[in-house]
C-alpha cells in the first residue's frame, strides 16, 4: 500500500496533488447543488437570471473534471487545470459581489471575500508552487 502511495505522488508531484484535491472538491460541490431540489441561496440572482442554479453547477462539475484531468499531465502542462480550478469561485464571487453592490445580498461582501481569498487566492498560490521533484521521463522500450 505504502509502495502504490509513493508511486502515485511520484507521479503526481505537488502540483498534481493539488489539482486532484481542487478538482474533486469542485465536482462535489457541483453535484451538491445538480442535486439539491430546494430554492436558490440568496445572493445569486445575477447567475439565476442567466441560466438554472443546476446549470451553474455544471460549470462547478466540468471545471473539476478538467481541473482533476490535467493533474496526471506532466509539470508545465498543467496550467489549463489551475485555470480551470479558478473559474467557478471567479464567476460567484463576482455574482455574491454583485448582490452586494445592488443591495440584494449585504452578506455577498463577506462570502465574495471569502471565494477571493480562500479559493481563488489559494488556487493562484498553488499554481506558482515550484514542482521540487519532477517525475522522470518515460524511456521508450528498447533503449
Amino acid at each position: 500500500m505504502r509502495a502504490a502511495a509513493r508511486r502515485l505522488r511520484a507521479t503526481l508531484g505537488r502540483r498534481g496533488i493539488a489539482l486532484v484535491l481542487l478538482g474533486l472538491a469542485k465536482i462535489c460541490y457541483g453535484l451538491g447543488f445538480a442535486l439539491q431540489s430546494g430554492p436558490t441561496p440568496v445572493g445569486l440572482g445575477l447567475l439565476t437570471r442567466w441560466a438554472d442554479l443546476r446549470c451553474w453547477s455544471a460549470v462547478w462539475i466540468v471545471c473539476g473534471l478538467v481541473t482533476f484531468g490535467f493533474a496526471w499531465l506532466r509539470v508545465g502542462r498543467d496550467g489549463l487545470g489551475f485555470m480551470a480550478a479558478v473559474v467557478p469561485p471567479i464567476v460567484w464571487g463576482g455574482a455574491y459581489l454583485w448582490g452586494a453592490v445592488v443591495g440584494d445580498y449585504p452578506r455577498g461582501l463577506a462570502i465574495a471575500a471569502w471565494y477571493a481569498i480562500g479559493h481563488v487566492g489559494l488556487i493562484l498560490w498553488a499554481s506558482g508552487v515550484p514542482e521540487y521533484s519532477v517525475p522522470p521521463a518515460r524511456r521508450e522500450r528498447g533503449r
